[in-house]
């Protein structure tokens, strides 16, 4: 492996011996995380991590506007009196 390294120009030969292992990880010959299942798993968590602060957002701005409907409410009672059914 060592020499290896050094005519890939990679410092370290456990590098190499990485490179090796992953690749027999994704011929199937090893066990383990494929390259493909890696990237997919990334892109996962960086989506859900979106969706994550996409729910945030959503619950702020659910109560703002809550809050908001609920102000406008009392403030069309205090003027108009409260709501009544056309029957009365």
């Amino acid at each position: 492996m060592q020499k290896v390294a050094q005519l890939l120009g990679v410092g370290v030969p456990e590098t190499v011996r990485k490179w090796v292992r992953q690749a027999e990880i994704d011929v199937g010959t090893r066990t383990g995380t494929t390259s493909t299942e890696s990237a997919e798993l990334k892109r996962l968590r960086r989506e859900n991590a979106e969706l994550k602060r996409a729910n945030a957002i959503l619950r702020s701005a659910s109560a703002f506007f809550a809050v908001e409907l609920d102000r406008h409410n009392t403030d069309r009672e205090i003027h108009q009196g409260p709501c009544r059914s056309p029957r009365e």
